[in-house]
């Protein structure tokens, strides 16, 4: 129940207006719920001719003797004036009226209930997408994507099916039960104060059950994150498991994490399934053991009830059953739920290790130099990048060249503050970047990667993304200087044509120089290469080096090349080997010294 109450103080305050309004409309729901059953009792008494003849009005008063007095002095009136059968549909009518209200105002309650569930959903589901994109790539480094796909999806619909649909619940039963019990109270102090020993023992029993969900719903969202994860790398990966006739091998790993989820979720089923059940045959037990207890006092007249009120009561603790039953059944769906938000929380608690400055400083533009000065990298316990210095003036090309695992592209990502150094620091004009403000800092650079990373959207979409109050004109512009313009008019639409999940409808060359168009509109005066030829055939791979000569004119550039002829006119040529800057130079000059970066030019001119 705490952590429940955790999560409605963390989502429940924006809609505070909503829930003040759902807690009125239940009180008054619930008052005439009392107030329809309690209209039984002069029916009753008129039925079974045991109606007291009051022929005096009192004053009213918050007194239930002067209400009763009262009531029955107009009861006695309309009986002796229009007789019991017209009594009978006086207070019939006045039954069905209070049932109207009764309803009303619960579908009042229910109707901000909806509002709040619904509300508090959408804002978890934006805090965990807000999250997402501002944290460090390292957490995602530590994290498998379909368990964090899982818990977008699959967690959040647990949270709202779980604990949002015991929301209502849990806004609406204690109000409920709390006016019936003080109604109870009222008409029988002995009786509730019975009642009140035999709730808690089969609450306890309830509890003890209810508690036991919660560790294996988690197991089962864990698992899903399993499948989830095996379901996107197939299709990832498609092409391969068909090529290397792997089907039957990823079948079989799907199958054995499939049975284990099915073995999971059987136990929590069947557990959950219990709560109906119990909570039935317990009610059952109290009400029987209030029957016996409660006549036993009416037969030996020690009851402060008569015969019709004591069927009222009844009644009106009959009215309890229902939603004691389900704020059991909500008990246990609660359980599932805290068991989803658990791993929510991993992501909306998790720290965000590139954080910004509270006086962080604005920065515009590259003025003279980019400086690595003394900097270590480390994954966890793993050195990367160890005490390595480079200086980059301002409009050089700069080409990192090294076998695979060298820390070439770790050594990029560290500009544009992916991650940040472990030692050392990066200084652009002589101010440290962490003293930078973020988005001016990634403003200042523009990427091109192995891969083209392109979204399910149209092409004009693409080279625009991320540039704001652009126009057809510059988009178009970007995309003749990427020498893209050409095969973009010859698509369907032109640059409102679909590119479809990750630009599949289009060759790797169209991708790679969308990709650069992209950058050129941006127009940084930074530039990030990451092999961006290096997976592309020989017509492809000039006309995009094509776009990147253009691309690059004017501009710092960092080149990340296994093919070492794209590099040889860089200003600077650095060799990586196992984390540290071994050689630099020109091609020519490395060339000279008979060092790695000759071993591997001889390598691939061979």
């Amino acid at each position: 129940m705490k952590d429940f109450m955790n999560i409605l103080r963390r989502f429940i305050p924006p809609y505070k207006s909503r829930l003040i309004l759902n807690f009125l409309y239940n009180i008054l729901s619930a008052l005439f719920t009392v107030f329809s059953v309690m209209m039984m009792i002069p029916i009753l008494d008129i039925i079974f001719e045991t109606s007291k003849e009051v022929k005096t009005l009192v004053d009213w008063s918050l007194n239930l003797d002067a209400i009763k007095n009262n009531a029955y002095y107009y009861v006695t009136y309309v009986k002796n004036v229009y007789g019991p059968g017209a009594t009978l549909l006086i207070v019939g009518v006045f039954v069905i009226f209070a049932t109207m209200l009764k309803v009303a105002f619960a579908y009042m309650a229910a109707y901000e209930a909806v509002y709040i569930r619904n509300g508090v959903v959408k804002d978890i589901r934006q805090q965990i997408y807000y999250k997402i994109l501002r944290l460090a790539m390292r957490f995602f480094s530590d994290e498998r994507k379909g368990d964090i796909m899982a818990r977008i999806t699959g967690d959040v619909t647990e949270v709202e099916n779980s604990i949002m649909s015991s929301l209502d619940m849990f806004l609406k039963n204690p109000i409920m039960i709390l006016v019936l019990l003080i109604s109870l109270l009222v008409m029988s102090p002995t009786m509730t104060l019975f009642i009140f020993l035999l709730l808690p023992i089969a609450g306890f029993i309830i509890g003890r059950v209810g508690r036991s969900l919660k560790k294996v719903s988690r197991e089962g969202q864990d698992q899903m994150g399993v499948l989830l994860t095996i379901i996107e790398e197939s299709l990832s990966g498609l092409r391969i498991i068909k090529a290397f006739n792997a089907e039957k091998k990823m079948d079989a790993r799907f199958n054995d994490e499939l049975y284990q989820y099915r073995s999971i979720m059987n136990r929590l089923m069947r557990r959950r399934e219990l709560a109906h059940p119990m909570s039935e045959f317990l009610g059952t037990i109290v009400m029987v053991v209030v029957v016996w207890f409660g006549g036993t006092l009416i037969l030996g007249k020690n009851s402060e009830l008569s015969g019709p009120e004591f069927i009222a009561y009844l009644g009106i603790f009959y009215q309890i059953i229902n939603p004691a039953k389900a704020f059991t059944t909500a008990l246990y769906s609660i359980q599932k739920g805290l068991a989803a938000m658990d791993r929510i929380d991993m992501i909306l608690k998790a720290e965000i290790t590139i954080s910004e400055l509270p006086n962080a400083r604005q920065i515009e533009t590259l003025q003279s130099e980019i400086e690595y000065r003394n900097i270590t990298f480390a994954y966890e316990e793993k050195l990367v990048l160890k005490n390595v210095s480079l200086s980059i003036p301002k409009g050089k090309t700069v080409a990192l060249v090294g076998q695979s695992g060298s820390g070439k592209t770790t050594f990029v990502d560290l500009l544009p503050r992916f991650y940040d150094v472990t030692e050392g620091g990066i200084f652009i004009d002589g101010t440290d970047i962490r003293q930078l403000k973020l988005h001016d800092l990634r403003d200042l650079m523009g990427n091109v990667n192995q891969e083209a990373i392109l979204f399910n959207d149209s092409i004009y979409n693409n080279i625009a993304f991320g540039v704001e109050n652009t126009t057809k004109k510059e988009v178009i512009a970007a995309a003749k200087v990427a020498n893209a313009h050409d095969f973009i008019i010859e698509t369907e639409n032109g640059y409102d044509t679909m590119i479809g999940d990750r630009g599949s409808k289009l060759s790797g060359g169209q991708r790679q120089r969308l990709s650069i168009a992209r950058a050129i509109l941006k127009n940084p005066p930074i530039l990030i290469l990451d092999e961006a030829t290096s997976a592309l055939d020989t017509e492809s791979e000039r006309l995009v080096q094509d776009a990147l000569e253009n691309l690059m004119k004017n501009r710092t550039s960092l080149v990340i090349a296994h093919r070492l002829s794209t590099v040889r006119n860089a200003d600077l040529i650095c060799v990586f080997h196992e984390g540290k800057i071994v050689e630099q130079g020109t091609h020519d000059e490395l060339i000279e010294r008979n060092g790695r970066y000759k071993r591997l030019h001889e390598m691939q001119m061979f």
